[in-house]
């Protein structure tokens, strides 16, 4: 253990300058999902040059590469995934590396994942005499918009000829300290649905409520109502949350409009109350539209699942991390209401999902995920690319 702990870090350190790099490509020609072309072609050809075989073309840009140890006997296969995708975010930065692509912009650290991926697979291939299984590289597309690249990825196979037995992924966490690395077995992100409705009526002037249907009334019932899901019908165990954003109601002072546009999110943490959750949502906005005399049509488009942190494997992986960095440095994480396609790996194979910090020596974020600001210590890709390869190592020893 404490030569390959000697090992990952004399790598990580020899590697670092030129990861950076990588990161700052990336970050400097972004893409937005499922177009990463230019992207994809830049990790087959460091996988070209690290000597690692990929097959590349899952899903349009998405790769999958493979290192097979060299050492005699039985290995187990881990999976290690990062994404690569981009958000339509024009970014506010005076930084060497910001954007050259006008409105697009990694502002949720795909870039420093496909970096710290590229760094772990160099790392590890220089590795490959200590170990008897195989590591299995994901470089996944279209993390950021639905149905997810990762749903996609794996309905096309790409992981069909490897069966992993364990897959791990990270994200960059901007509260946490660079050095730090966060993990939570079991629960820990939840799933994501879209709400979208249109209620509809005879609108007309605001003074004669008599004579129309007052849509924008009936829109702030079925809000209210809907929100009495939460508060009345959430068993108080599961972590719940309805949140609307737009409503669009294109009236005017004394106009009352034929139709009030709505969307917002349903977050949750279990797949059978997220069902019942979504029908009684059915039943509130008709039976509440009906009721005033409005039609409504709702839309509820189904997203990623609950992420479910598999607790052998989490639990293990959070052990290995404390060798590495030490037990002041890993971190047990709260629930998170936010939600990544890396769940529906979660559904067929044993994961873990954890966090590495990004905030620098001052103790400023520059800006929170999805910001025009969003920026990391780049120190952070040490720990990133350090973490993933010793984990993946370690598994090979202890599976």
């Amino acid at each position: 253990m404490q030569n390959l702990i000697h090992q990952i870090n004399e790598l990580s350190s020899s590697f670092y300058e030129e990861v950076v790099t990588f990161r700052r490509h990336f970050h400097q020609h972004p893409e937005l999902s499922f177009e990463e072309f230019e992207t994809s072609q830049f990790i087959q050809d460091k996988l070209t040059e690290f000597q690692i075989p990929f097959t590349a073309g899952y899903v349009k840009t998405g790769i999958v590469g493979h290192i097979k140890g060299k050492k005699e006997g039985y290995g187990p296969t881990i999976a290690l995934r990062a994404d690569m995708d981009a958000l339509p975010i024009k970014e506010d930065s005076d930084a060497s590396y910001c954007s050259m692509n006008d409105g697009v912009m990694h502002a949720c650290g795909h870039d420093v994942h496909s970096a710290a991926l590229l760094g772990a697979a160099k790392m590890i291939k220089k590795l490959e005499d200590e170990f008897a299984g195989t590591i299995v590289l994901i470089f996944q597309p279209g993390e950021e918009e639905h149905p997810g690249g990762a749903k996609l990825m794996l309905e096309s196979g790409a992981l069909d000829a490897f069966k992993p037995d364990i897959i791990l992924g990270q994200h960059v966490l901007p509260e946490m300290e660079v050095g730090h690395v966060g993990f939570r077995p079991g629960m820990y992100m939840a799933s994501g649905d879209e709400i979208h409705f249109t209620v509809k009526g005879k609108g007309g002037h605001g003074a004669l409520p008599h004579k129309l249907t007052d849509t924008v009334l009936t829109t702030a019932h079925i809000l209210t109502s809907m929100q009495q899901i939460v508060s009345r019908n959430a068993p108080a165990t599961i972590p719940t949350v309805l949140s609307f954003g737009k409503v669009i109601a294109d009236g005017a002072t004394n106009i009352i409009p034929n139709e009030v546009v709505v969307a917002g999110t349903f977050r949750t943490m279990n797949e059978n109350w997220r069902a019942e959750a979504k029908r009684r949502m059915e039943e509130i906005a008709h039976g509440t539209a009906t009721a005033m005399g409005a039609t409504v049509e709702l839309d509820i488009k189904h997203g990623y699942p609950v992420l479910h942190n598999d607790e052998k494997t989490t639990s293990k992986a959070m052990g290995f991390a404390k060798e590495l960095l030490g037990a002041q440095c890993v971190e047990s994480m709260d629930l998170r209401m936010t939600c990544e396609d890396f769940a529906y790996y979660s559904l067929k194979y044993p994961v873990c999902f954890m966090r590495f910090g990004v905030k620098g020596e001052n103790s400023v974020i520059k800006g929170g995920l999805h910001t025009p600001k969003f920026d990391i210590d780049e120190k952070a890709l040490k720990t990133a690319m350090s973490n993933l390869a010793y984990l993946a190592l370690r598994f090979q020893q202890e599976m």
